[in-house]
């Protein structure tokens, strides 16, 4: 997939190389040059130098073929308008915007942008917001065997209901984040585009709740 970063900070650095590891396709904007030093010597994605939010930066760093976009520059402001420009502009699906301040974090959350506070940032949490898929360990009993975990659930299950995903795998649903917030499972909740399903397990059965969580209803 191709993935376009905005800042080439510490953040922004690390979730290139990342991804450049992983064999993804990425073009890293930002409006120093000497900032793309700290990649490493093997990167293999595009460095475009030019203001992060405009529009025939983001069109060099290829954002309307991108299936992801990560806005971590040090300013709320441009991260949050880049953010809204790659979605609402090119249409990306994946978006997520760095933001310092955690009440303008919350704001923005309710737009239908997915945000990381600096303040509880890791590179895991914008990997997983860029490229969900699988199940990400939230806690683990003393033993390894049972799990709790957020995971992520394939387009088929967009308008089914969450005790259907429920009845389907050997896994008991806690709670659903939608957009930043959680909402605890009821049995009306209908599951919807970018929902993280929190779920209780053995740890035996994660590879058939996985496979069951993106395959979709009644698949196998």
């Amino acid at each position: 997939m191709h993935v376009v970063i905005m800042g080439c900070g510490r953040v922004g650095a690390t979730l290139a190389n990342r991804l450049d590891n992983l064999g993804h396709s990425v073009a890293i904007i930002d409006q120093e040059p000497a900032a793309f030093r700290r990649l490493h010597g093997g990167f293999r994605g595009e460095t475009i130098k030019g203001i992060g939010f405009d529009r025939g930066t983001l069109e060099a760093a290829g954002t309307a073929r991108a299936e992801a976009f990560a806005a971590v520059s040090s300013g709320d402001n441009s991260n949050i308008l880049a953010a809204r420009v790659a979605r609402e502009t090119f249409g990306v699906e994946n978006v997520v915007a760095r933001i310092y301040d955690p009440k303008r974090a919350e704001v923005y959350q309710r737009l239908g942008i997915p945000t990381v506070a600096t303040v509880s940032w890791t590179s895991t949490q914008m990997m997983r917001r860029l490229i969900p898929s699988g199940a990400e360990e939230e806690w683990t009993d003393s033993t390894g065997a049972m799990v709790l975990a957020e995971i992520h659930v394939g387009e088929a299950w967009v308008g089914q209901r969450v005790l259907e995903l429920a009845e389907q795998s050997p896994a008991t649903i806690g709670f659903v984040t939608r957009r930043g917030e959680p909402i605890l499972t009821t049995a009306q909740l209908v599951i919807q585009e970018g929902d993280l399903i929190h779920a209780l397990f053995r740890a035996e059965d994660r590879a058939q709740i996985e496979l069951s969580f993106a395959a979709g209803p009644g698949a196998h």
